[in-house]
């Protein structure tokens, strides 16, 4: 048995990139960008007007000109309009290429305009207002997003106006996720009394989705032959499998026994932890990575919460995650020589500190509480009582801002 920080490690030395691959911008979002964007063009790639108005002169202006004679106008997207005369303006809109025989615009809430001829009502004009200058932004060839960030909507966009088609993103792992036990029986169907429905694989299919993973879904008999028949089946097709249930001590939790006969490197087997101590982790001789988590729902969400999303985060290329921490609202008493994960509801205090709440709930099996809760408050082992106030590491699972 090993202890939460030594799985943390064990498994965090297991991180390993999976290569890149080319993916429609449009198709990039919540994806890792693998490579620098880089524009393709100054931007703004023109002076760009940034108030629907008039155009002038500068030295017209400074001259005296209060009145312009108005020769034109240019909207968005329209070639320039140049003016070739003294105290001349062109009305012109907020996007438009400012033309190079002009310099400044003044916004209509500063003018009046009649019969062709616009006054400026204002005195405080400056030489080149309302104009944003080509290149302000960046330069051709100039970075707009460093690599091994998420592919945010704002990026998308980015890539849109530098006309990136398609982005480099980090490769995912092919995953699948297994569910074992009699037990069970599909969604759509009527549980008898001593059956329940596959909850727990459409939890952590929905928890990978979050990272752009869609992974396949199998399920498991209570059979030796087909449990080792499927896992061989799937240690050649997928990088990554995720069991929930059949690694316990009961009768017939086959899975570690096949692994084992699979020649799966046990790396570490149950963690001096509550929930989730029946843990099991490994590696196969191709590469694949196995983790086995136990079959109680909120057993489950912890691992995948506590271990196998940090793994992922990591190798996607995405970097670390910033610790969280929340002070205890209440006391709390734990004997048990473990380490406990303590479902919480997240709230901030009036002087803005994070609070957490314990939603202690019925055991590994009832995740009712989930619904409710935000996150795991990790308390540590070798302590038995943890008083108000006390800060400690959190894992939300849930946006709480």
């Amino acid at each position: 048995m090993v202890t939460v920080s030594d799985a943390e490690h064990i498994i965090q030395q297991q991180v390993s990139a999976y290569g890149v691959e080319q993916v429609p911008f449009e198709q990039a979002l919540g994806r890792v960008l693998a490579q620098d964007l880089r524009t393709d063009r100054p931007l703004p790639p023109y002076d760009r007007v940034t108030m629907d108005g008039i155009a002038f002169r500068f030295c017209d202006f400074a001259r005296g000109t209060r009145t312009f004679q108005i020769m034109g106008t240019q909207a968005a997207g329209d070639a320039p309009l140049e003016i070739t005369q003294e105290n001349a303006c062109m009305e012109i809109m907020t996007g438009a290429a400012l033309p190079a025989s002009v310099d400044t615009v003044v916004r209509y809430e500063d003018l009046e305009i009649e019969n062709g001829v616009a006054t400026v009502l204002v005195e405080q004009v400056r030489k080149g207002q309302n104009v944003h200058r080509q290149g302000q932004d960046k330069q051709q060839n100039e970075v707009v997003a460093l690599a091994n960030q998420l592919v945010t909507p704002a990026l998308v966009g980015m890539a849109a106006a530098v006309g990136a088609t398609e982005l480099p993103v980090k490769k995912l792992p092919k995953v699948v996720v297994i569910s074992t036990g009699d037990e069970l029986v599909e969604v759509h169907q009527t549980p008898a009394p001593f059956q329940i429905r596959r909850s727990n694989s459409y939890l952590v299919k929905a928890a990978l989705q979050a990272y752009q993973v869609e992974p396949d879904l199998l399920h498991l008999p209570d059979d030796l032959a087909t449990t080792k028949d499927q896992l061989q089946r799937c240690l050649a097709q997928y990088e990554v499998i995720l069991l929930s249930g059949g690694i316990s001590m009961g009768k017939f939790d086959y899975v570690p026994q096949v692994l084992e006969e699979l020649q799966v490197q046990k790396l570490f087997q149950k963690v001096r932890q509550k929930p989730g101590k029946p843990f099991w982790f490994g590696r196969h001789g191709n590469g694949a990575l196995v983790f086995a988590l136990p079959g109680n729902p909120v057993s489950t969400f912890l691992c995948l919460n506590r271990y196998f999303l940090p793994w992922l985060h990591a190798s996607v290329g995405l970097p670390t995650k910033q610790e969280v921490f929340a002070a205890l609202a209440t006391d709390f008493r734990f004997p048990p020589d473990l380490t406990y994960f303590l479902q919480v509801r997240l709230q901030y205090s009036d002087q803005g500190q994070l609070l957490a709440t314990p939603l202690e709930g019925n055991g590994s099996g009832d995740f009712s509480n989930l619904v409710e809760a935000d996150a795991f408050l990790e308390l540590p082992q070798e302590r038995d009582r943890f008083e108000k106030g006390e800060v400690l590491r959190v894992w939300p699972f849930k946006t709480i801002w």
